[in-house]
């Protein structure tokens, strides 16, 4: 049926000709709308896909589990020194370094299935973040889109990042101080239970704080935040960072906690600059 436009009057003599307002059509990227049912089968997709993708980390990684686990005792077996010359961190062995025990027969068993679980994890997280972002995908514009790449390779890196800077600095710190204050007189028998527990603990606890700066940039993009209040609280951020390097350093020393509360101040401020930066683009797109 042919659309009939309402006649336009003609105005009077000396007045200038009224203008009718356009309407603009609904930008077609948030056109179509996903019903709830819809979310929810996106939802159960996406689930899907990062358990395979997990399950097949999981597989690789128990096939390795004994190699996994002699590389984890490489903490309690060489200890950092820092030096005033190159190289400035040199690793000396430790020549009494304790040995793992397991105290029950399914104990050595289980830890090397946790320990397969955990590193399957980490193999299939960068298809797991994917998958996050192709949940969140449909809900943002096509220049939006295009920044997949980035936060997957961001995710990731910044993840493995904080995993290895534990590995490499504060769990060689901890346990060479918690395995020789004063302990002159004892013998330690640690559990091979125990000892993947805490290791692992603080490896994920390192890796999800390190994700610091994507999360400030997703909350800022999604309006929750402004970069300049971020910025404004900063001394609250100091406060929070040294509260938490307290709870998450597993030695009640000074340094431990210096060394912990740094790269989170440090990425806090990462996080404020790219949620700028990320602001700043979006206000020349929304226009």
């Amino acid at each position: 049926m042919a659309e009939i436009n309402p006649p336009v009057p003609e105005p009077a003599p000396g007045q200038p000709q009224t203008e009718i307002p356009s309407v603009k059509p609904a930008s077609p990227e948030k056109s179509r709308m996903l019903s709830f049912t819809e979310h929810l089968e996106e939802l159960r997709k996406r689930l899907l896909y990062s358990m395979i993708s997990f399950g097949a980390g999981f597989l690789v990684a128990f096939i390795f589990s004994e190699q996994l686990m002699d590389f984890l005792t490489i903490p309690m077996k060489y200890y950092p020194v820092i030096q005033m010359h190159n190289p400035y961190i040199a690793f000396t062995a430790i020549k009494k370094a304790p040995s793992l025990v397991f105290l029950s027969p399914t104990e050595a068993f289980w830890m090397q299935m946790k320990l397969a679980m955990i590193a399957g994890l980490i193999i299939s997280l960068p298809f797991i973040l994917y998958q996050v972002w192709r949940f969140i995908a449909p809900g943002l514009f096509t220049k939006e889109k295009r920044y997949a790449a980035t936060f997957v390779l961001a995710g990731t890196g910044l993840f493995f990042v904080g995993a290895s800077f534990c590995f490499v600095v504060i769990l060689p710190f901890a346990l060479h101080f918690l395995l020789t204050y004063r302990t002159a007189s004892l013998v330690p028998l640690i559990s091979i239970g125990n000892y993947a527990d805490f290791c692992m603990k603080f490896l994920l606890a390192f890796g999800i704080i390190f994700e610091l700066p994507i999360i400030i940039v997703i909350l800022a993009r999604m309006g929750i935040v402004k970069p300049e209040t971020l910025a404004k609280k900063r001394k609250y951020a100091v406060l929070f960072a040294f509260i938490a390097a307290a709870f998450l350093t597993p030695t009640p020393d000074a340094f431990n906690q210096i060394l912990m509360a740094l790269p989170i101040l440090i990425l806090y401020e990462v996080g404020i600059l790219a949620a700028r930066l990320m602001v700043r683009k979006k206000a020349p797109d929304a226009g």
